[in-house]
């Protein structure tokens, strides 16, 4: 089964932050084949057992972040996949017995035949002594075994999957998670917006020391004017007294 893909990871951010994503995925992906497993549905068991292994690995190695309901689900979510992988070796095992037990059938069917030569037709007393058959009850009873412990192991898992509903095991997971995925996006909006305020801050202090300066530079703009005005105003005055010293010539 191909595992879901977990989005928006990133790896600038916090460790607990791209856990929470994983382990949200995994849940979620484990619990939706929880109505068709129920059900009886061997692919849903076996997928759902690949999916608790999913939730169990990345709980061990990122479920500190989450506290104690992260820990009480990595056990259950143990528990849960050794309850299916019991239940996917009786389905695997099922077949093969009853396929072996096919295939001794056909053998001594063969072998029976042969014994039998030209007879007209079949003694049973020749089945009575093909070569496997005492083989035959083993096989069966095994084959009563395993459907046997197959149905039990299915009423194991029906209880153990209903009592984690009603305990709240994947439910508090779930709110941790969800908790900590609200927490980490406030504190990004809040560092956001720190940001925003520093920036405009900044930018008004740019700006006020730019209007400083303009009038400081306007301060020396009227302070050059003053003194060039009376710079002009000093050498007029000096020019007029030349012109009063100089003696006018008798008409």
């Amino acid at each position: 089964m191909k595992a879901l893909p977990v989005k928006k990871l990133d790896p600038s951010r916090a460790l607990s932050e791209n856990a929470a994503r994983i382990v949200k995925v995994r849940l979620d992906e484990m619990i939706a084949f929880a109505p068709r497993a129920l059900d009886g549905k061997t692919k849903a068991q076996h997928d759902m057992r690949i999916a608790a292994k999913r939730l169990r690995y990345v709980l061990e190695v990122t479920g500190f972040c989450f506290g104690r309901p992260a820990d009480t689900a990595r056990r259950r979510a143990r528990d849960l996949q050794d309850i299916l992988g019991e239940i996917h070796d009786c389905d695997v095992m099922l077949p093969r017995v009853r396929g072996h037990l096919t295939e001794l059938q056909r053998t001594d069917a063969a072998a029976v035949r042969e014994r039998a030569g030209q007879a007209p037709d079949l003694d049973p007393r020749l089945a009575s002594r093909a070569p496997h058959r005492t083989s035959y009850r083993g096989l069966d009873v095994l084959v009563v075994y395993l459907e046997a412990r197959r149905e039990l192991l299915i009423d194991r898992f029906i209880t153990f999957w209903k009592r984690q509903e009603e305990i709240g095991t994947w439910r508090r997971l779930e709110r941790a998670v969800d908790g900590y995925l609200r927490r980490a996006r406030e504190a990004r909006r809040t560092a956001k917006a720190a940001e925003r305020a520093r920036r405009q801050a900044e930018a008004a202090a740019r700006a006020a020391a730019q209007a400083e300066a303009q009038a400081e530079r306007a301060r020396l703009d009227r302070e050059r004017a003053s003194q060039e005005a009376e710079q002009r105003a000093e050498r007029y005055e000096q020019v007029q007294r030349r012109v009063s010293s100089v003696p006018r010539r008798p008409s």
